[in-house]
């Protein structure tokens, strides 16, 4: 299969998925597991009609900015609007062969505008976000539906262990094959009276419901069944919003004027201590401005069931993530003494309630077996690709014989952590072995081409 202008290399099961969507007119539910690219396959499938313009993406807060971004890198140059806020105001801007991307939250907001786009794909990402037919932006989604022919779910959720939560994207993408909900819910819910109202948390009949959904709908495949076709790592940047970027703007700006004021390249150790304190400071007021997008994205990340693991550098990070989800997570850092350091690994090991493990890079990124998550993220950067690498390795499998690991980074968009992150992979693709930690002011390579950067 060859598609236009699409720059991403896809592997055979994205090419199947991408002649799936194809072949069902875009009318389907990609339901991947997550990892496998259930974005790219869209996004090709989009370049194969650039006539299907304009196309709505609706998906949640914490993931606006990285379709942007795939957007951006993957597909040809074309117009791409993101609406934000609940209050529209000014002049809708009504472009014909603009991507529109919105977050599930202001859908009601921006309703009439949107009918107003006469779109011709709506693409709904992370769609179990519609799982309550009763809600406000399942409501809006569904009168907006009504006037697109092309319809594109995607969730990476497990849908047989919840039927009733895929129940409206289906009816979205054919109402004819579950025309009526109730016996939908009968059937395949395990819908009771409770004494108080009916209850359709149940399943049931599922091998018999994933069997009617493949047949039509339906495409569905988990990294065991593909794991040939995938690297042992595959890394994934994810772009986080700012609270408020104008906060970021001012201390970014204090230290660029200091900055041009220095002379990096012949900068003394004392000099150089001072910089990286300054660089330690903007880099804390991005951290801060993306903690709720960050914390937003770990529970979406959750809702597929799996276990994750989040490494980060500073207490009051691992705490903050700690404290949002303080009934599922361990955490294990510097100052812990080996066994509470143990409790926590084996918590997470061999509890199936405790699903997230929250460490620091340094005291949990070396020597620790965390296998019962394929998938690790990164709130905060070290300054080694080594110290990554190493902690990736956590949750990896010898052998391959099992997963991959996917790993996410978070990263504060249009901050210094963008300059790292870049500055990282670049040192990673020189380096031939893994590095043996040194420290950032032993490492002035790395230090004077991140300040080149920031100057530019």
């Amino acid at each position: 299969m060859k598609i236009p202008n699409f720059k991403a290399k896809l592997r055979r099961y994205q090419k199947e998925g991408v002649c799936f969507i194809e072949n069902r007119d875009g009318r389907v539910l990609l339901a991947d597991e997550m990892g496998l690219g259930k974005t790219i396959q869209t996004l090709a499938w989009l370049q194969l009609h650039p006539e299907l313009r304009p196309v709505i993406v609706v998906c949640p807060a914490s993931l606006k900015l990285n379709w942007e971004r795939e957007i951006k890198t993957q597909t040809e140059k074309q117009d791409i609007v993101i609406l934000n806020g609940n209050n529209p105001t000014g002049r809708f801007p009504l472009f014909r062969k603009a991507i529109y991307i919105i977050n599930y939250d202001i859908v009601k907001a921006w309703e009439k505008n949107l009918k107003k786009l006469k779109a011709k794909v709506l693409v709904l990402d992370e769609c179990h976000a519609i799982k309550n037919r009763r809600t406000i932006r399942t409501k809006a989604i569904k009168r907006i539906a009504k006037e697109i022919d092309h319809i594109i779910c995607l969730s990476g959720t497990p849908i047989i262990n919840r039927p009733v939560e895929i129940y409206n994207s289906i009816s979205l993408i054919n109402p004819e094959l579950f025309p009526s909900f109730f016996k939908y819910a009968k059937e395949y819910c395990g819908a009771t009276h409770n004494g108080f109202g009916w209850d359709f948390s149940g399943a049931t009949h599922t091998d018999n419901l994933h069997k009617k959904l493949v047949g039509s709908v339906m495409l569905r495949r988990l990294k065991k069944d593909v794991l040939k076709e995938l690297p042992e790592k595959t890394r994934t940047v994810i772009p986080m919003e700012l609270d408020n970027p104008e906060e970021y703007k001012i201390v970014a700006k204090d230290f660029i004027k200091w900055l041009k004021e220095q002379d990096p390249d012949k900068a003394e150790r004392a000099e150089r201590a001072e910089t990286l304190t300054r660089i330690e400071i903007l880099k804390q007021v991005a951290i801060k401005n993306k903690m709720k997008s960050c914390i937003d994205w770990i529970k979406q990340y959750l809702e597929t069931e799996n276990k994750l693991v989040v490494f980060a550098t500073h207490k009051q990070t691992t705490q903050a993530i700690i404290s949002a989800f303080p009934e599922i997570s361990v955490r294990l850092e510097g100052g812990m003494d080996g066994n509470e350091k143990q409790k926590s690994v084996d918590r997470f090991q061999n509890d199936k309630r405790t699903r997230l493990f929250v460490g620091n890079i340094k005291a949990a990124g070396v020597g620790l077996t965390l296998t019962a998550s394929s998938n690790t993220c990164f709130v905060e950067l070290g300054w080694t690709p080594g110290e990554h690498d190493q902690a990736e390795d956590r949750v990896h499998r010898i052998g391959q014989e099992a997963d991959s690991v996917n790993a996410y980074y978070l990263i504060a968009d249009g901050t210094i952590e963008n300059q790292i992150i870049e500055l990282l992979d670049k040192k990673r693709k020189v380096l031939a072995d893994v590095l043996d930690g040194r420290t950032l002011l032993e490492d002035s390579s790395m230090l004077n081409s991140l300040l080149k950067t920031l100057i530019i």
